[in-house]
């Protein structure tokens, strides 16, 4: 298989004049609970991390190993954590949006240009790369820093909640996690506008199966 050039687009933009380009990708579109989160990243010009490629094709072993590197080379990075409760008042494709936007507004230095993995933010200066978290480092930094802090958000609600097992799946709808919440219920940090979990809502229509 041939080998991706993870710099391609960005040096099309550095050959039209763009210097600072920010990458950003979210993490927790599809799981049931917990945030949305987004990370923007500015890396060096002609940055290379030997192995980083999306963070879904990562081991976690990796994925926390890069997210120190990434954090510690970057000219800058910024995170943004949406939660449950926006994401069932405005819906998760513009929760992402928002999550997306709110990191790039955190980045430390303003970007000259921001490309996206799909998410078109309407901007200017933007442009969104289907599959963009294989094909860009830039995204692809970005999409690990999203994940792990997921993921550690999801192993503290692990602590708290050890009977629900969110280490595991992280929030996802595996067929562990919904017989799950059939038998203990959904709790403040779920999407009740997902269609699993409002069907255990509609099932228990007992107020008190919504657990604090």
């Amino acid at each position: 298989m041939e080998k991706v050039d993870l710099l391609k687009y960005e040096h099309e933009l550095y050959e039209q004049g763009y210097n600072l380009i920010a990458g950003c990708d979210e993490a927790g579109r599809g799981p049931l609970c917990g945030p949305v989160v987004a990370a923007a990243v500015i890396l060096p010009k002609d940055y290379k991390l030997e192995g980083l490629n999306d963070s879904k094709q990562l081991s976690e072993k990796k994925r926390d190993k890069f997210f120190e590197i990434i954090k510690k080379d970057a000219i800058s990075y910024g995170i943004s954590i949406i939660d449950a409760k926006t994401i069932d008042e405005v819906n998760i494709y513009e929760a992402s949006r928002m999550a997306m936007l709110d990191a790039i507004s955190k980045l430390s230095v303003k970007p000259d240009f921001v490309i996206t993995d799909a998410m078109p933010l309407n901007k200017e200066n933007s442009m969104p790369i289907i599959h963009g978290d294989a094909l860009s480092i830039t995204i692809a930094a970005a999409s690990v820093l999203a994940k792990v802090t997921r993921d550690q958000i999801m192993y503290e609600l692990d602590k708290k909640y050890p009977e629900y097992e969110f280490k595991s799946h992280k929030g996802y709808p595996t067929k562990k996690h919904l017989e799950i919440i059939k038998k203990y219920g959904i709790l403040d940090f779920y999407r009740k506008t997902y269609k699993p979990v409002k069907a255990v809502l509609e099932v228990k229509q007992d107020e008190e199966f919504i657990k604090e």
